[in-house]
């Protein structure tokens, strides 16, 4: 049975300035909430998404190894965390790389029920910015480990994986002037 995520989990997600949405951890892995930075970056509101598997904004890229390596996280309950980038489209059909970071968040009795994720348009970034970015997601989180600790959620191997690296910026532009020189692209 599905748990529902705690209402100040929520709140805190809610609030936040960065692109967030927070998954179930079971099943097809459905969206359980978006924030409105989600909504800006991709263009799909909180109605389009929720229910429905994040993958919907991969629609026909390629992105055979950055889905590969999201399979094997959600395959893994012991990993705790991936980031990734990974072409995804708006609403509007308009292509951007996604630099996704998902963590697993357990119940104090070990559980996962729940998937944060956090995304950022790297497309056309400056290393600048993924550096603000990255502070920005650093402070969401040490802010986040708290009040999901009050609600007795754990999360997992944060700070760990983020690392601002202008080798993730350069993979991005690669994989964009790829998918524009596809043919019909």
């Amino acid at each position: 049975m599905q748990q529902e995520p705690p209402g100040s989990l929520v709140d805190y997600l809610r609030q936040s300035r960065v692109a967030l949405a927070l998954a179930s951890a079971h099943g097809d892995n459905h969206l359980l909430m978006v924030n409105a930075p989600f909504s800006a970056l991709t263009g799909y509101t909180a109605e389009d998404v929720v229910g429905r598997n994040c993958r919907l904004l991969q629609r026909e890229a390629p992105n055979a190894q950055p889905r590969a390596r999201l399979r094997e996280f959600l395959a893994q309950p012991d990993q705790t965390n991936v980031r990734t980038p990974i072409v995804n489209f708006r609403k509007d059909g308009t292509p951007f790389v996604n630099l996704l970071y998902m963590s697993r968040l357990r119940s104090i009795d070990g559980r996962s029920d729940f998937i944060f994720a956090s995304q950022f348009d790297v497309s056309r970034s400056q290393p600048e910015m993924l550096a603000e970015y990255d502070e920005q997601l650093r402070a969401t989180l040490g802010r986040l480990v708290p009040i999901a600790g009050e609600a007795g959620i754990v999360v997992e191997g944060t700070l760990l994986t983020i690392a601002n690296s202008a080798a993730i910026v350069a993979q991005a532009k690669m994989m964009l002037s790829d998918l524009e020189s596809a043919p019909g692209a």
